[in-house]
């Protein structure tokens, strides 16, 4: 688990860099590269095609929506490292005005790992052995449950009432 913020002020400061570094299980921090002012780019990508592309822009205030969204991410992360093939960049030539562009022949993520030869041959197998009782069918049909009960709670959230979050003060936080 990582943390990531850009260079501004208004994202770091110490009492998030404490909190993180003295949890139980601390949190890796990060900071984007200095005069590299496109890195957050790449961050807000991600965000568009892990997050807003799969749970909308609402924001999910529930305590009850954080198991859910959890589990359905460890789903997503099989059936898209196992199953959805992607273009690499290969090449960017300029002819004059325009780019030229060449790409890998499209593989998963899981396939390009296996193939660079930076695992063990344990590492391999393991891998192996998990991409062979995946079924891309069934991750697919857990991968809409779960987006299907997520919808569910943001429709018709249970009652806060009561909940421990609600009576210390920190409910929809």
């Amino acid at each position: 688990m990582g943390f990531d913020t850009d260079n501004g002020s208004e994202f770091l400061n110490w009492h998030l860099v404490r909190y993180f570094s003295n949890r139980q299980k601390p949190v890796g921090y990060t900071r984007s590269r200095s005069y590299h002012k496109n890195d957050n780019a790449h961050v807000e990508q991600k965000n568009w095609t892990h997050v807003r592309q799969r749970l909308g822009y609402d924001r999910l205030e529930h305590p009850d929506l954080v198991d859910v969204i959890n589990h359905l991410y460890v789903v997503w992360e099989k059936y898209n490292n196992f199953f959805c093939p992607s273009m690499k960049l290969k090449s960017k030539k300029r002819i004059q005005s325009r780019y030229i562009k060449k790409y890998d022949k499209a593989k998963t993520p899981y396939e390009r790992l296996v193939q660079s030869q930076l695992l063990g041959l344990e590492q391999v197998k393991a891998l192996e052995g998990q991409y062979e009782v995946l079924d891309p069918y069934k991750l697919k049909k857990q991968i809409e449950e779960h987006l299907r009960k997520i919808e569910r709670l943001k429709k018709h959230p249970p009652d806060l009432k009561g909940s421990p979050e609600v009576s210390r003060g920190n409910a929809l936080l």
